[in-house]
């Protein structure tokens, strides 16, 4: 296994080993068989517990993280829905880390994936070489989990062509895969702990849509974006600590320039102000993930660029790359709030100030 310092990024069963190892020590309650760690224990993992010093990694809706351990606690799997951004991925990975103790099993859905990704390929030498096999079969991270007895995660289910989508139907309903390539007698059964956890993007409806039958065989969660700005603040500054421990002599955003992203972007994802004014609302996604992206740009932008802290420029200069993705019209919404509303709000306070005298040179320079 490689060192934490040798990668980008780590599962979260090997960020977070510790705590998992703490938990399972405290953990001596009831749970579902092939799971390694009991319910009560998967969700202070995902919400946070003081007493042991587990802070939450999923901020958001308690109930929704009570609901998507229920419902993998039974037959159907948990579909995961909502806008990009709004940290399903995550979810989905955590869960599969407490439960499962892995959640590496992942497919990512695209228009390149075919059945054998949830079902099985072949090892062409040895297949070639003996005839179908156990040992020339390669599993997919469905068969293995089927194997194993362990979650399997399927990113972007909906960007998945409706035939490989429906592989699923039958895998789920009867917990079996056949290999027909080795006899009509030869199955794999699932152990239990198998169950399958997917995602889906809202924006994403008319790619692929999932049929009736598929969905039957799914509880339905949506992730919606986070309704407390000061939650939202939190995890912002939190992902960018993180993000940032690298650069050990870059100086953290400010609470003032923290309030003023969130701002910004919970004003122009609802398209209105706090006190309820209309503003243009982009087609470009307007995340909290985004949020994160941007705060994390500014301040590498002040650490070696400016040698200085982050203040409201940096954040405007990074804000066009978010904004400027999907509609040529969003520049033109992105303009219109920063001549109305930043404008405004800058003659009282510097952050905005910064934020509106770059923001006003940069966009007149498109």
């Amino acid at each position: 296994m490689d060192a934490p310092d040798t990668v980008l990024r780590q599962s979260a069963e090997t960020v977070y080993a510790d705590q998992l190892k703490r938990l399972a020590a405290e953990d001596d309650g009831p749970r579902p068989a092939g799971w390694a760690l009991t319910p009560r224990a998967v969700r202070r993992f995902i919400v946070g517990d003081e007493d042991l010093g587990i802070a939450a990694k999923f901020v958001g809706d308690d109930a929704l993280v009570d609901r998507c351990i229920v419902s993998l606690m039974g037959r159907q799997g948990l579909m995961l829905v909502g806008e990009p951004g709004t940290a399903k991925s995550l979810l989905s990975e955590l869960l599969a880390a407490a439960i499962s103790g892995r959640s590496t099993a992942v497919i990512q859905g695209s228009a390149g994936i075919i059945e054998d990704h949830l079902r099985y390929g072949w090892n062409y030498a040895m297949l070639l070489a003996n005839g179908p096999s156990v040992d020339a079969m390669v599993p997919s991270p469905v068969l293995t989990a089927m194997q194993d007895g362990h979650l399997v995660r399927i990113e972007e289910i909906t960007r998945c062509a409706p035939e490989v989508q429906d592989v699923l139907i039958s895998l789920m309903s009867e917990k079996t895969m056949t290999v027909p390539e080795l006899g009509t007698d030869y199955e794999v059964r699932a152990k239990p702990g198998f169950n399958v956890i997917a995602t889906a993007n809202l924006r994403d409806r008319g790619v692929h849509d999932m049929s009736s039958a598929l969905k039957r065989r799914f509880n339905f969660e949506t992730v919606l974006p986070i309704a407390d700005p000061a939650f939202e603040k939190a995890l912002v500054a939190q992902q960018v600590a993180e993000r940032m421990a690298e650069h050990p002599q870059a100086a953290a955003p400010s609470d003032d320039v923290l309030t003023m992203l969130v701002t910004v972007f919970r004003d122009l994802r609802h398209g209105k102000l706090e006190d309820g004014t209309a503003v243009a609302a982009p087609k470009a996604v307007m995340s909290t993930a985004e949020s994160v992206n941007i705060a994390h740009a500014a301040t590498l932008d002040a650490t070696y660029l400016d040698a200085g802290a982050v203040g409201g420029r940096h954040i405007a200069r990074q804000l066009q790359g978010v904004v400027f993705k999907d509609d040529p019209e969003d520049a033109r919404k992105l303009a219109s709030y920063v001549d109305l509303v930043a404008r405004d709000r800058a003659r009282k306070s510097p952050e905005w100030k910064d934020f509106y005298e770059a923001a006003s040179r940069s966009l007149k320079a498109k």
